[in-house]
């Protein structure tokens, strides 16, 4: 496996995020990887994480899902990687004493490159399906809590994120289009 950051739509490095690249061994059967090594994990990110929880989302081409977090206690960090078809995978820093409080990555995720993002707690997490068939797989840190739970709009215009064009309409949930513009949160909505 091997770690990197990525960096954000203006240049820097958020601090916590990383794009893991599976070490592939593929011949004429087909392919070996790990997907998940708690050791390997832990000595790249230099501490520990406790995943208590794998969720399986299928999504058609167009399905934009997010800006979803939770605040403490119920924080979750993630794990995510795409399985089958293509994503455009964004994490926004929610901390408020970040020096990249608000910026945002923006990675492809997909069946090909296999490639995974740790997105730890303290950021809004969402997607765009850039392929008919789309299915990911992500582990989390915590339970869903609805008392923590919180989002944060997809488009909203402080935030500026390039979400990729695609041929046809984007498909929000009506919950996902009705979420808080940064500047209607309040600091307890922040880490």
């Amino acid at each position: 496996m091997e770690f990197s950051q990525p960096r954000t739509h203006s240049g820097r490095k958020i601090e916590g995020i990383w794009i893991i690249k599976p070490t592939l061994f593929e011949d004429k059967r087909g392919f070996f990887m790990e997907s998940w090594s708690q050791r390997k994990m832990n000595d790249s990110l230099g501490y520990c994480t406790n995943f208590v929880q794998d969720n399986h989302s299928r999504s058609s081409l167009g399905v934009l899902r997010g800006l979803h977090y939770q605040i403490d206690p119920h924080a979750q960090g993630k794990l995510v990687r795409c399985i089958v078809g293509k994503i455009y995978d964004v994490a926004v820093d929610l901390r408020l004493n970040s020096k990249t409080f608000c910026d945002w990555v923006g990675v492809e995720l997909s069946d090909q490159n296999r490639e995974q993002i740790w997105i730890p707690p303290g950021f809004a997490h969402g997607f765009l399906s850039l392929t008919k068939h789309v299915e990911i797989i992500y582990k989390v840190t915590d339970y869903w809590n609805k008392s923590s739970e919180r989002s944060i709009r997809w488009d909203d215009t402080s935030l500026a994120i390039d979400w990729p064009k695609i041929d046809g309409d984007i498909l929000i949930s009506e919950k996902d289009n009705k979420a808080n513009l940064i500047s209607d949160l309040s600091e307890k909505d922040f880490f």
